[in-house]
């Protein structure tokens, strides 16, 4: 697997050392627990992870689950659920087209503002503005490219305040989707998206579990796109090819966040969520994270 540039003296290097560290064969969930913290104790920043075997709830370690984070782009995944909800309800089919636009209002006084093409990952849906798209186009570039354009645009159609009480009803009761993205005047006010490691977990878990939406084949839909994420830095950087990982990511000054199911060659599956902030050292950070997620891999694979 080849690392991002950035990232591989610093990964490769740490690898070195990390090799000597990896769980046992019949290594114990306080096993995981104490290298967990041992990385997050030497890292500069705040850390949060949410791990559940799927096959095995007692595989889980969870370590400041209940602590809140900005979302960053994590609030992608709820607000892809509640179109698959809505699309079921009959409200609309992701087939159907949507005009790509780049006037969104604040959610503090209405008035209006654009995205700013420097500060999305998804530079090319900006030469589109003024065509139509099909829903289900734009969502996907929402998820794999993170593109925050795609994800305005969505939540105007769907509704903030309709998925967050989705995501109350499927049982994560504190992440927050307020609002779009580069809404300032909400920002200022201290106006965020935010989250929880269990939070997300909760919702992965229920993905994973065919119960997020009312259709079972939406499930296998949103897995797919999920899988296609291209930012691959966290949760996947260091674990084998054969792993399959559907994930979404999320980032913004001093935070990265992964979060997802993870497919084992042997069909068990779990649910890795990690978050950050007040990072020191964004890819240092990344690079720990990376970490953590071979740890968690190399846990399961012993057992």
């Amino acid at each position: 697997m080849n690392l991002p540039t950035m990232l591989r003296p610093l990964t490769l290097l740490s690898l070195l050392v990390f090799s000597c560290t990896a769980p046992k064969k019949g290594s114990t969930i306080q096993d995981l627990k104490s290298s967990v913290e041992e990385i997050f104790n030497s890292t500069q920043g705040d850390f949060a992870i949410a791990f559940l075997d799927l096959s095995d709830s007692s595989n889980q370690l969870m370590i400041n689950e209940e602590e809140d984070f900005h979302a960053a782009s994590t609030m992608k995944t709820p607000v892809m659920i509640e179109l698959y909800k809505q699309s079921a309800q009959g409200l609309f089919d992701l087939q159907d087209s949507i005009l790509i636009k780049n006037e969104f209002k604040s959610i503090v006084d209405g008035s209006t503002y654009s995205m700013d093409i420097g500060e999305d990952s998804q530079e090319g849906l900006y030469n589109q503005i003024g065509d139509s798209i099909t829903i289900y186009n734009l969502m996907y570039e929402m998820i794999t490219l993170s593109s925050n354009l795609a994800t305005n645009i969505l939540i105007d159609l769907v509704d903030a305040k309709k998925v967050t009480a989705t995501m109350r009803a499927l049982g994560a009761n504190k992440i927050e989707v307020l609002r779009g993205v580069e809404d300032q005047k909400a920002y200022d006010q201290g106006l965020s998206n935010s989250t929880t490691a269990k939070d997300l977990m909760i919702i992965l878990k229920a993905i994973a579990g065919e119960k997020a939406v009312a259709k079972q084949e939406d499930h296998a839909a949103m897995i797919d796109i999920l899988k296609d994420q291209k930012w691959n830095d966290m949760i996947p950087l260091l674990l084998p090819s054969e792993v399959k990982v559907a994930h979404k990511t999320g980032s913004i000054t001093g935070v990265h966040h992964d979060s997802a199911i993870v497919y084992l060659p042997d069909g068990r599956s779990y649910v890795l969520v990690l978050l950050s902030k007040n990072l020191g050292d964004f890819d240092e950070g990344t690079a720990e994270l990376a970490k953590v997620s071979k740890l968690v891999y190399d846990f399961m694979v012993s057992k």
